[in-house]
């Protein structure tokens, strides 16, 4: 027994000093600047651009892992990574396969524009090739669980990584996700370190698997619903909720472009909406709101552009930045800058993409209050229309008459807001003024008004 250990112990000693042997070959090997340039020279060629790194390093302990140093894509703007680090996992790599286990890139600069390069250069890249070898047989689909997810990292982490968007604007993030098996999230914590919402904290958590409330109807296309807990830290208040994601089946009956479902209930407490409207800061206040969302497409990606959104909100002791609807009314023309303090300000927000409505808007403070409709379009651009009273006690009130619905159509942009009368408004506001001033002017304005708009819908314009 004693020999055999012996002998057991010489072949374990054996192996280990042959292992670390291959091991310090390999690292030394890899180190040289011939390895390096070929590495170089291989990853050129796959983005059809120059790339250039400072080197390669190969480790065995405590899990095998390849790293690649001072990474630099040489488009227009380069695109800049200190590290990228690869860990494969151990039994597809002892079956002769690559499944990435962990992908950690760390200190990276990526400008938009640099990645609108790459993906250019890599679509004219793939053309050429797709010309060459003619029209592919046709072959079945392969199944959607499957398709893809063998390349996918099982866990990736992102350690200080900057994103420039095509304005300049830097958004510098630290992010870790890990994939279940079937390429869904199991969990994602994200932390905003630089950038428009500065400090947010979110973390997304799987649930446990629940049946869906309708599977068991016939023809029913789905058979269950995956769900996650949102958590969200952003603006001295909480975003809390859960999403839920549904899928066909395979061999399932599915709508054209409906394969997938996302729904989504969630509630917000006591954020300050400058810290999500910065830099710009066009309102201030403590938000309360019920947001309910859903999308569907055939593809995850798909599922971002088709998502909507209804909100229900109350902003408390509310600022509009860049716009005085009082001095608005006071002045009965074009007004920019300033600023409304409102006691409250509540309504509905519906959004489709980019793309959003304000509706049933009322305000109110000790002033003024108002009431209108608001939309926002996907370049930030305002349109719509409010009704503004003023209280008669006010001094703006006493000026015009108080108490009378002034109409104001809103325009300008999210960051530059403007508002001024209509022309049929301003014209009745104009004879109100000459026949009784001050008084007259609120009450022209909205008559004015109205006349404007009974003369649109008689000549259906």
């Amino acid at each position: 027994m004693a020999k055999v250990f012996k002998w057991g112990l010489y072949v374990a000693l054996g192996l280990a000093v042959l292992l670390a042997a291959v091991a310090f070959t390999l690292h030394r090997w890899v180190s040289t600047n011939d390895f390096r340039q070929r590495v170089e020279h291989e990853a050129s060629a796959a983005l059809g651009m120059p790339v250039t790194l400072a080197g390669v390093a190969v480790d065995v302990w405590p899990l095998p892992a390849v790293a690649l140093t001072g990474i630099v894509v040489q488009s227009k703007p380069p695109l800049t990574l200190e590290r990228v680090e690869v860990r494969p996992r151990w039994q597809p790599l002892l079956q002769g396969r690559l499944a990435i286990s962990t992908l950690l890139v760390r200190r990276a600069v990526l400008p938009q524009q640099g990645i609108d390069a790459v993906l250019l250069a890599l679509q004219k890249k793939k053309q050429p090739a797709s010309a060459r070898q003619g029209p592919k047989p046709k072959t079945p689909d392969p199944a959607p669980e499957s398709a893809g997810l063998e390349g996918l990292p099982r866990r990736t982490v992102l350690d200080d990584v900057t994103w420039i968007s095509a304005a300049g604007a830097r958004t510098t993030v630290a992010a870790e996700a890990a994939l279940a098996d079937d390429g869904l999230p199991d969990s994602v914590s994200f932390k905003l370190l630089k950038g428009n919402l500065q400090g947010l904290q979110a973390t997304l958590q799987r649930e446990e698997p629940k049946p869906a409330d309708n599977a068991s109807k016939a023809g029913d296309a789905v058979v269950g619903e995956d769900r996650w807990a949102l958590r969200v830290e952003v603006g001295g208040g909480k975003i809390e909720g859960r999403l839920g994601l549904r899928r066909a089946p395979a061999g399932a009956p599915a709508k054209p472009g409906e394969a997938l479902a996302l729904q989504g209930q969630l509630q917000t407490r006591g954020v300050e909406v400058s810290a999500l409207t910065a830099p710009a800061g066009a309102l201030s206040g403590q938000l309360e709101a019920s947001t309910s969302l859903n999308a569907r497409a055939a593809t995850t990606g798909g599922l971002v552009d088709a998502l909507q959104s209804h909100t229900t909100f109350t902003v408390r002791n509310a600022v509009i930045n860049g716009l005085d609807l009082a001095k608005a009314v006071q002045t009965v023309g074009l007004s920019r800058g300033g600023r409304t303090r409102l006691d409250t300000l509540a309504g509905q927000v519906n959004t489709q993409g980019r793309a959003a409505q304000l509706s049933n808007l009322v305000a109110s403070s000790g002033v003024l209050s108002a009431t209108g409709n608001v939309a926002i379009s996907p370049v930030k651009a305002l349109s719509g229309r409010v009704i503004v009273n003023v209280a008669g006690d006010s001094k703006v009130g006493q000026a015009i008459g108080g108490a009378v619905g002034v109409p104001l159509t809103v325009g300008g942009t999210l960051d530059k807001p403007e508002v001024t009368l209509s022309r049929s408004a301003l014209l009745g506001a104009a004879i109100g003024t000459a026949l009784l001033p001050g008084v007259g002017t609120g009450a022209g304005a909205n008559l004015g008004d109205r006349v404007g708009e009974g003369f649109r819908s008689l000549f259906g314009k």
